[in-house]
């Protein structure tokens, strides 16, 4: 087996330490709701990418209809979903996040964003410069990446 290099270690490394970090923020945020993380995981889907209906959903997060009916419908109950007419079928309806469902998406964003303004302030102006010319490469590369799909 070939020894990773080194840049392949250290991406590794933050990786790990990123997810855990951002995870176990978003965890605690979505318990505290009182909210299940697959209900949470569709308030998210809605705020990233917009109204849908519910065959959507239920693709979105390989669910059969029926669970993501009750999914959506606990979440309609609780004020943070509403349903639409579909303009483009009348028969189906579209499911967007209410005002109050989109308050506390903005609160989960700020929340899983929290220990990394913590993890900022603890850099130095030479780190704090470093890592975004860091960054900065590494979105670029990405971004690159992602255009050639």
């Amino acid at each position: 087996m070939t020894k990773p290099l080194p840049i392949t270690q250290s991406l590794h490394a933050w990786m790990d330490v990123f997810m855990h970090r951002s995870m176990r923020g978003w965890n605690q945020f979505a318990k505290s709701t009182g909210l299940s993380m697959p209900q949470f995981s569709i308030l998210m889907q809605l705020h990233y990418k917009g109204a849908c209906g519910l065959s959507a959903i239920s693709e979105r997060f390989d669910v059969s209809a029926a669970a993501a009916s009750q999914l959506v419908d606990k979440l309609v109950q609780g004020g943070y979903l509403e349903r639409a007419e579909d303009p483009s079928d009348r028969r189906a309806k579209l499911l967007h996040l209410s005002k109050t469902g989109a308050k506390l998406v903005d609160n989960g964003i700020q929340e899983r964003y929290r220990w990394m303004d913590e993890l900022a302030s603890k850099l130095n102006t030479e780190e704090r410069t470093k890592v975004i010319e860091a960054l900065s490469i590494l979105t670029e590369a990405v971004q690159k990446m992602e255009e050639q799909k």
